[in-house]
């Protein structure tokens, strides 16, 4: 294990390293938060497809292909089709924008503070995420050194709270970039056909298992429609997401590498699948499921093939850690902490902003590390943040970017009716039930358009400054310093 071992700790130093290097680049806010909008499509479609494809897509996907077989691809392939629903149909409005955060938008198209709800909503969803990507570190790190939950949760969200503090999202997307290789050659080009092989092939693989693990729907149609519900709408909504989304040069850029980033999240999808089929023939009797992953990478890759494929995992996770830790802090320091500091502020005030967003990542980071070792079931905590995601945000969201008569009330009451509806639900039928989202969607739609309709249209000057900002022709919001090195 020793080569293993070796080529893990270099790839934790290369990932600082690539910290320090980015540092040099941020040197503005724009820089900092969103890579200074310069991302071209090779890196964007890397760091686009490196965010979404975490360790529940790794772990969690090989996961769902031993227990379910090929309908296991499931989860992962609805993440993709978000994806690609928002780069086709959103993502060039979205980029010309030149906004730092989804509240941001809100505040734009209806013309007020729509966004200081959604912005708490947003919060807690984005700090979720980044918790359980960090518990994931204890499980790669007990199969690489029979680490303790605690020292290993420290360890990796360590590294991950220090590269995105020294450069941001220059740090982050460059680190994603090494990420998205590793995971293509350790995952897709190594683990897969090994698998495949060890298990004797497709041929093999069917005489062993149950017809239902080469049923497409094998997974259950109720299972495929929640996640349809969760994961692809909330890839049009998410803060991780639309922040990538900010970072490209241009809307051609975001539309078509968001669309091959979306692509490549489904053959990614279909690898792990295979991969859980293969290791069910091999270990029929695993524990648990989501052991299937390490299992396999342990005892059937060679040395050196092996420590590849365990930074692969590692990568995994890391790449949607850092991203939803930016996503954290952008959020809570643009749309929490600075209307309370605008609120009292005095004329004349000033900060060196890339401190403060330095400053926002280190404490979200420590937040972010200390909730992950506190947290026992981290399932229901993402689930509730995903429900009131999609429960409370969809319908205002996606109402701003395809209706006009919508209105801020109309927002609002969008808002609090669906998340209310959400707790609500999930205190009747359970934190894992499929009802509170089921039913959240449609409240939250009709006190949108309801309340909508019953109110004034939005000020005409305000639609006709957010078509402005949409058609690309006004520039980014006044308090955007001029980056320095442009």
């Amino acid at each position: 294990m020793a080569v293993d071992y070796t080529v893990i700790v270099v790839y934790l130093a290369g990932m600082l390293g690539m910290g320090w290097w980015g540092m040099r680049r941020a040197r503005s806010r724009s820089d900092f938060l969103v890579a200074g909008r310069r991302l071209g499509p090779v890196m964007y479609s890397g760091t686009m497809a490196a965010i979404v494809l975490g360790g529940a897509s790794t772990i969690g996907g090989v996961g769902l292909g031993y227990r379910y077989g090929l309908s296991g691809a499931w989860m992962v392939l609805t993440i993709g089709l978000g994806l690609l629903a928002l780069s086709v149909f959103f993502s060039a409005r979205i980029a010309r924008l030149k906004v730092y955060t989804v509240s941001e938008m809100l505040d734009l198209r209806y013309g007020g503070r729509a966004g200081v709800i959604s912005g708490v909503v947003m919060w807690a969803y984005t700090l979720m995420l980044a918790v359980t990507s960090t518990i994931a570190y204890a499980t790669i790190f007990d199969v690489l050194f029979d680490m303790n939950r605690t020292v290993a949760i420290v360890l990796g969200g360590s590294v991950v709270v220090a590269y995105s503090t020294l450069g941001g999202m220059w740090s982050i997307t460059l680190t994603d970039m090494v990420q998205f290789v590793v995971k293509t050659v350790g995952v897709l080009l190594l683990l897969l056909p090994v698998a495949v092989v060890r298990a004797g092939g497709f041929s093999q693989m069917k005489a062993q298992l149950p017809a239902s693990y080469f049923d497409p729907l094998g997974i259950g149609g109720e299972t495929v429609f929640t996640y349809v519900l969760i994961y692809t709408f909330g890839m049009l909504i998410g803060q991780d997401i639309w922040q990538r989304v900010f970072t490209a040069r241009s809307d051609r850029t975001a539309r078509w590498g968001g669309t091959v980033a979306g692509t490549y999240c489904l053959a990614y999808a279909l690898a792990g699948a295979v991969i859980g089929t293969a290791a069910k023939v091999l270990y029929p009797d695993l524990g648990s499921p989501d052991d299937a992953f390490a299992t396999i990478v342990k005892d059937e890759l060679p040395v050196g093939v092996r420590g590849l494929v365990l930074a692969a995992a590692l990568a995994a996770v890391m790449s949607t850690s850092s991203g939803a830790l930016i996503a954290c802090a952008t959020v809570a320091d643009h749309d929490i902490w600075s209307r309370l500091r605008g609120a009292v502020r005095r004329d004349g005030d000033c900060h060196d902003e890339v401190a403060g967003n330095r400053a926002f990542i280190l404490v979200m980071g420590v937040a972010v590390i200390g909730t992950a070792i506190a947290l026992d079931n981290v399932v229901e905590a993402l689930t509730v943040a995903y429900d009131l995601l999609v429960g409370g945000l969809l319908v205002p969201i996606l109402g701003g970017l395809l209706w006009k008569r919508g209105t801020a009330r109309g927002a609002l009451a969008s808002v609090v009716v669906g998340g209310l509806a959400v707790i609500g639900l999930m205190a009747g039928y359970g934190i894992l039930a499929g009802e509170p989202v089921y039913y959240g969607l449609p409240a939250s739609l009709v006190a949108y358009v309801a309340v909508s309709l019953a109110t004034e249209p939005t000020d005409e000057a305000v639609l006709a400054a957010w078509r402005e900002r949409l058609a690309g022709r006004s520039p980014e919001l006044v308090s955007e310093p001029a980056p320095a090195h442009q």
